[in-house]
């Protein structure tokens, strides 16, 4: 499990180089097989509060299309990581910040935790990976969201069903690490099958989507771990999945 963190404090603004940063550190995790997960968190007081307004504050066209399009480069890298990876959000989570958030596949926050599109009070709308948003909470709250520009506490965040978990700030690593273990405990091929699942289920029409899962379900038995899920599961006992791998290979 790799854990990332933004340690820009204490609001850790994004700018170009750390944009760079955060595409390059996935780019290089997703050539790592052995990664089975990622959490991507805050140094300080802040998950981020966005992009840095000294950077947008100079902007001609030209310029604006280039940076939103890193941007999107860096969140893009996080939301196409072949393993799930968790956003633990240790405070405010604004702007870009948020669209990094929503780019992961979970997000634990802590109960101080805000999340908002603030930049229509700014004179620019909210793009690239916010586009997410009404996939999570919906038409009509993601509207509010993005019209009103306003932020969003935790708790309304957890009923809204933009964050799986919510927990004080304490307690946060402590919530995460639970959640990524349940992860952890599954099996690691199959869970990688499922993330390549959910991203291009993201891209495809249905038909095409349940033709992907059967695929997927029949090339799983490649692996050696249903076999095994099958065996720990008659036999009462854990599953064993570097057993299950060893036998597919022989």
């Amino acid at each position: 499990m790799a854990r990332c963190r933004l340690n820009r404090p204490p609001l850790n603004l994004l700018d170009p180089a750390l944009l760079g940063a955060i595409r390059t550190c996935f780019e290089d995790l997703a050539r790592e097989a052995s990664v089975r997960a990622a959490i991507i968190t805050g140094a300080g007081r802040a998950f981020t509060a966005g992009m840095n307004v000294r950077v947008l504050h100079d902007l001609d066209v030209a310029r604006a299309k280039g940076l939103i399009t890193q941007v999107h480069e860096a969140i893009h890298a996080v939301h196409e990581a072949p393993f799930p990876v968790i956003a633990e959000v240790n405070g405010a989570c604004l702007g870009a910040g948020f669209e990094l958030a929503m780019a992961c596949d979970l997000r634990v926050a802590a109960d101080t935790a805000s999340f908002g599109l603030p930049e229509v009070r700014v004179g620019v709308p909210s793009v690239v990976e916010a586009a997410l948003l009404p996939l999570l909470v919906g038409p009509g709250r993601a509207a509010e969201i993005l019209l009103c520009g306003t932020a969003v506490p935790a708790a309304q965040a957890l009923a809204w069903g933009l964050v799986n978990r919510v927990a004080p700030a304490a307690r946060l690593q402590e919530t995460t690490d639970e959640l990524v273990h349940r992860i952890l405990e599954c099996a690691p091929a199959a869970v990688r099958l499922q993330k390549e699942l959910m991203i291009r289920w993201r891209k495809t029409d249905l038909a095409t989507a349940i033709q992907l899962g059967i695929d997927a379900f029949a090339g799983a038995y490649a692996t050696g771990e249903p076999q095994e899920g099958a065996r720990a599961l008659l036999d009462k006992r854990p599953p064993d999945w570097s057993a299950g791998a060893g036998r597919a290979a022989r």
